[in-house]
């Protein structure tokens, strides 16, 4: 057994294919393949489901897995204690959700490159159940994503909760909302929102679906100033933050309903224990969006 065999068979183990860990280690498939027999033989069992696509590890896989992931980190962290000055290197591997990108790509970001300049780090983008997924799989080190109240992350996870977050409903003043709108109201209109594994849209189809309601999306894009432009313009109810709704060209072009229907989520940064040589960088990069988030206040750890 050797660390060139465990790291192999993590990287299978979180891509879920040998193709993908090929890819990842820049070996050959073949290659990939021989050091995966030659750490079950050294541990005398199989550690693959061979028949399940993507690859899974078998139930002596799953803890292997988690043994070899501590040793590969514990070697991470011993690489970056000997680094010069004691400073954290290597990648930081961060996914941050559309809806918190303007708060988690300004200050937070400055904070960690200001503190760990010899840190690097690899932004991903994308929606919550991806970013836990990846999380989960160890594809990102860490996620700043939102869950709607009470919904709770994979038990293999670490959170921090950086409280609820609030949003606005607006309309066209022409698109005829009643005042004040109850929920049965809302579903006699389309709505605008973001793409599907949008937290806040996902707790609003919920909202209705428990009401026996129906729940129409008349148009969905990715862009926030697209759909701000298109509520404008009359096709449907959107949902803004009142920071991004203060700052729009279209604000004075739509009106805040009167509802007493208020979608609300809960954001949080996640990653897998242990954290090693990142706890401090991903504890900054928390503490900072926090901040961000909801100005100076207790900042209180999961």
């Amino acid at each position: 057994m050797n660390l060139h065999d465990l790291e192999a068979f993590v990287a299978v183990v979180e891509t879920g294919s040998v193709v993908g860990a090929s890819g990842r280690l820049n070996l050959t498939q073949p290659g990939v393949s021989r050091r995966i027999q030659n750490l079950e033989e050294a541990l005398g069992t199989p550690l693959l489901d061979r028949l399940s696509k993507p690859l899974k590890p078998s139930g002596a896989g799953r803890d292997a897995y988690e043994h070899a992931r501590r040793v590969l980190r514990s070697l991470e962290d011993l690489k970056s204690g000997l680094a010069p000055n004691g400073e954290i290197t290597g990648e930081f591997r961060l996914g941050i959700l559309p809806y918190l990108s303007d708060a988690a790509l300004a200050v937070p970001l400055d904070r960690l490159r200001k503190e760990f300049p010899r840190l690097t780090l690899r932004i991903t983008s994308g929606w919550s159940p991806r970013l836990l997924e990846q999380v989960v799989r160890s594809e990102l080190d860490a996620a700043a994503l939102c869950l709607p109240d009470g919904e709770r992350p994979p038990e293999e996870l670490t959170g921090d909760d950086l409280g609820e977050q609030a949003v606005l409903l607006i309309a066209a003043p022409g698109l005829g909302v009643p005042k004040p709108a109850s929920l049965a109201d809302l579903s006699a209109f389309p709505w605008v929102l973001n793409e599907n594994g949008c937290g806040f849209r996902g707790f609003i189809r919920r909202s209705f679906e428990a009401a026996h309601l129906p729940f129409q999306v008349g148009v969905e894009a990715l862009s926030a100033d697209l759909r701000m432009s298109l509520v404008a313009r009359g096709h449907g109810i959107g949902i803004v933050t009142p920071a991004a709704l203060t700052g729009s060209p279209w604000r004075d072009a739509v009106e805040i309903l009167d509802t007493d229907f208020r979608p609300q989520v809960r954001a949080w940064v996640f990653h897998r224990p242990p954290a090693g040589r990142l706890q401090r960088p991903i504890s900054l990069f928390g503490e900072t969006l926090f901040t961000s988030l909801h100005g100076a206040g207790p900042f209180l750890k999961a």
